[in-house]
This record gives structure tokens, C-alpha cells and sequence, in this order.
């Protein structure tokens, strides 16, 4: 499994729903374990700043990672990014091959 960093904006809409974030929460859970029951979070943050969550996660491949980023899009993010994450040993490995 590769690890992913997924950062999540919400639109407008959604984020004035402030009372409701529970709920959406849940629902955009529940959408991506029925669409992607591999996907495996690690880490759930709110943030304060460019974007409104950080979420850790575990998928097999990059177009699983694609689809969790497709289902937030779906439930009310403005903008959604996954990133695939390197350990950092890996990158130092990698980086002593150059």
C-alpha cells in the first residue's frame, strides 16, 4: 500500500454548514469505504489555514487515491489533492542514486 496526503478546501457552501460538518463528514466517509473499501486512513486533521482537512490514508495505487479526491469533489469540496507520500529514509535513499 502506498501512503497519500489527501488536502481538502471546502466550498463555500459546505463550510458555512458548520453545525452540519458531522454529518457531511460522515457521508463523504461512508461514500469512500463503498467505493473504496482498500483505502485505510491513518489521520484526520482540521486545519486552520489554505486548507480546511489533511487526511493520512493508505491506497494500493494512484487512480484509488484519484477516486478518494473524485468523492470529496462530489460532496462538497471546492478543491481536493492527493499526494503520494515518500518515507523519508526512501528520499534520502533516492537521493544518494543521483
Amino acid at each position: 500500500m502506498k501512503t497519500f496526503i489527501l488536502m481538502t478546501k471546502l466550498s463555500p457552501e459546505v463550510a458555512s454548514q458548520m453545525k452540519e460538518r458531522a454529518k457531511i463528514g460522515k457521508t463523504w466517509l461512508d461514500k469512500v469505504k463503498e467505493k473504496c473499501p482498500e483505502v485505510k486512513f491513518l489521520a484526520h486533521y482540521g486545519l486552520l489555514g489554505s486548507y480546511d482537512f489533511c487526511d493520512i490514508y493508505e491506497a494500493p495505487d494512484e487512480e484509488t487515491a484519484a477516486k478518494v479526491s473524485m468523492i470529496s469533489m462530489a460532496n462538497g469540496a471546492f478543491s481536493a489533492e492527493s499526494w503520494i507520500a515518500i518515507p523519508y529514509k526512501r528520499i534520502v535513499e533516492l537521493a544518494s542514486e543521483i
